[in-house]
């Protein structure tokens, strides 16, 4: 909970109020829904399910740490406290789960990365009858059928899972003949070979994390130590114990691995909520970047703490605090944070809803933290009001864009001149306004004769002559950050570069690609 109050239900149980500071550990039996009555909510089924309703004014994160933490949590839902060194950490953890930094969907090894020991190494194994070497240990080959890589993907994040081929092939909506041949085509093992490396790969770092052998057992998915200890010794040549001991006997050996460290971070979380002994957070959150990729619809980002990145092609684009930007769908880019940096996602957009061919960004003040906290949670987990709007995030944005825009050139002070201004400024980028404006303008026939007044009284220029020198304003913003003309053209609602440059040229006295070389020239 960052603000506000909520209350958190299982079945008809009563209801668990949680204000600011506060967390709820809730048992892994419910299930999220529909929102209901204007409140952020998850409603529950009558029976099992969780209710989860937040007052107005709150922003709560709905977070899933390591997969786990279900076998070692608590069965009752319970409420703790959150030390206040844990909050950016665990709103970092909402946005490692919900976007490409952790890979296909949530992963615990892309969280671990922010809880790493100094100067930890990994520890891997050579294989039967050798000793424990850092070069020699691997996972298995991942599958790469589709089906058959989401339940891989599902057992390396929780070797613990026992589900059958019926069971994970219903999942993947597979057949389990299908399942299994995947899984032998893509990894040269069966789906039953496949599972038992992955567990003991597994085992061999929760082992080499401190972790007796009965915990480790447990936590791979075998029903006892000794069944662990047969397979262990098959697979590698030592029972768990000789690995252990040898692995820890060799110096600067031992170490964590991302898998092993989000274990070890599963039970502090579940410290803190039992009231033991809470940990202390992190000291710093640590670098990451995204692969590079595409997206189907533009997705935009924003940076919450710190600094960042978006490189496309051998373009780099900033990322500062409080800056949202608009990755374009379909070019392939990667993102990044520096460290101590958190972005959250605030929404996407369809290529119909938004015309977007390169990165967009717009600059928020603190004052709107919570509110794009509340923005990102809505559009990317069950917790939301009713009636959400996913197409909420465009006028937003839109608005911002039009009040940065209005520092640039005067803004009348009338009220109802200032509306229409606002709407140019909104519209800028539509090809209709660029209609007519370059000469001077015909004003709108619609638009009123007092607020043409009120143009030329307080701004010193007509409507038309306004909203010329305010795509000007923006076409110079843009160039000077690199912009290629052409694009800069559609970005101001130019059809045809010819025209853009006829009207830049006419406003500023060279063209645009002088204007920009000299921006380029004055920053060397």
């Amino acid at each position: 909970m960052r603000t506000g109050t909520a209350h958190v239900r299982l079945g008809d149980g009563p209801a668990l109020r949680l204000t600011a500071g506060e967390g709820a550990w809730i048992p892994a039996d419910g299930h999220a829904g529909t929102p209901a009555d204007g409140r952020a909510e998850t409603p529950a089924d009558g029976r099992s399910g969780q209710t989860i309703t937040t007052e107005p004014g709150t922003v709560a994160f709905p977070l899933c740490p390591h997969a786990g933490v279900g076998a070692r949590g608590l069965p009752e839902l319970t409420r703790f406290d959150v030390p206040g060194d844990w909050h950016d950490w665990l709103i970092q953890l909402f946005n490692l789960q919900v976007t490409p930094f952790s890979g296909n969907g949530y992963s615990p090894e892309a969280i671990a990365e922010l809880l790493r020991r100094p100067g930890s190494r990994p520890p891997v194994l050579s294989g039967p009858g050798r000793e424990p070497s850092p070069e020699g240990f691997a996972s298995p080959a991942m599958p790469r059928a589709r089906g058959a890589r989401a339940v891989a993907e599902e057992l390396m994040r929780d070797p613990a899972l026992d589900l059958t081929v019926e069971q994970w092939a219903s999942r993947v909506l597979s057949s389990a003949r299908s399942l299994r041949r995947d899984f032998l085509a893509g990894t040269g093992l069966t789906f039953e070979q496949w599972r038992l490396h992955c567990r003991l790969g597994a085992a061999a770092e929760f082992l080499a994390a401190g972790y007796d052998v009965d915990q480790v057992a447990a936590l791979v998915g075998f029903a006892s130590r000794n069944g662990l200890t047969r397979a262990f010794k098959g697979r590698f040549g030592l029972t768990p114990r000789e690995f252990g001991r040898k692995l820890f006997a060799r110096p600067g050996a031992a170490g964590l691995t991302r898998r092993a460290a989000a274990a070890r971070q599963t039970d502090d979380l579940i410290r803190m909520i039992r009231e033991t002994d809470t940990p202390a957070a992190p000291d710093m959150l640590p670098p990451a970047s995204t692969p590079s990729h595409t997206n189907d619809v533009h997705v935009l980002s924003w940076m919450y703490r710190g600094s960042g990145y978006l490189d496309i092609g051998d373009r780099r684009y900033e990322r500062e605090r409080g800056v949202a930007t608009w990755i374009p769908a379909e070019l392939e880019h990667v993102t990044g944070l520096r460290e101590n940096s958190v972005s959250l996602p605030l929404g996407n957009a369809s290529t119909a809803d938004l015309h977007l061919t390169a990165p967009l960004q717009v600059r928020f003040s603190p004052a709107w933290d919570d509110y794009l906290m509340f923005c990102s949670i809505s559009a990317r987990s069950a917790l939301r009001p009713d009636g959400h709007d996913p197409r909420h995030i465009l006028g937003l944005f839109a608005d911002q864009v039009a009040a940065q825009r209005a520092l640039s050139v005067p803004m009348p002070t009338d009220p109802r001149a200032r509306a229409v201004a606002m709407e140019c400024l909104r519209r800028i980028g539509e090809p209709s306004g660029a209609q007519g404006i370059e000469a001077g303008g015909t004003p709108d026939a619609d638009v009123r004769a007092e607020i043409h007044r009120a143009f030329r009284d307080e701004t010193g220029m007509t409507l038309g002559r306004w909203r010329y020198a305010a795509r000007m304003r923006v076409a110079r913003d843009l160039l000077a950050g690199g912009a290629p003309p052409s694009a800069v053209a559609r970005r101001t609602g130019y059809a045809h570069l010819p025209t853009f440059s006829a009207a830049f040229s006419r406003f500023h006295g060279l063209s645009p690609r002088e204007y920009q070389e000299r921006e380029a020239a004055g920053s060397r």
